[in-house]
């Protein structure tokens, strides 16, 4: 695990994953209270928080011009488990160094981040929870 992720993951007290397992997910949650997947499409669909669609698709008919340059996410809870679809939130690159996806709690190592930005996760520990509740939905 990668230095700067092993030390976010730690500063949230979440441990990646058990010793021996495979190293593609985090099985823990990063909050104690449950991720409510009703917040988590909010997040998912709205374009000036969480992003997403501006990279996928998704079963969302309301919303317009959605991405096609990562996977659709019709279907992401039964491609992925809660804990993989949680590393893919915190950071990505721990599984593809080339992946485009914003790393949503990495705050350290990153380039061509805005002052107002630097530091700061691009979602809180709890959103990142609510969206992975909402993909889990996505059978």
């Amino acid at each position: 695990m990668r230095a700067g992720v092993a030390a976010t993951l730690l500063c949230l007290g979440v441990a990646a994953h058990d010793a021996g397992a495979a190293d593609d997910a985090i099985e823990r949650p990063l909050t104690e209270v449950p991720g409510d997947a009703a917040r988590g499409r909010a997040i998912v669909v709205n374009r000036q928080v969480g992003l997403c669609l501006l990279c996928h698709a998704g079963p969302f008919p309301e919303e317009r011009f959605q991405g096609n340059l990562a996977p659709d996410l019709t279907g992401a809870g039964t491609r992925w488990s809660e804990g993989q679809l949680r590393l893919r939130m915190v950071d990505s690159r721990r599984l593809n160094p080339q992946s485009m996806m914003p790393a949503y709690q990495r705050t350290e190592g990153l380039t061509r981040v805005g002052g107002a930005w630097q530091g700061k996760p691009v979602l809180a520990p709890q959103q990142v929870e609510d969206v992975v509740a909402f993909l889990r939905t996505l059978q």
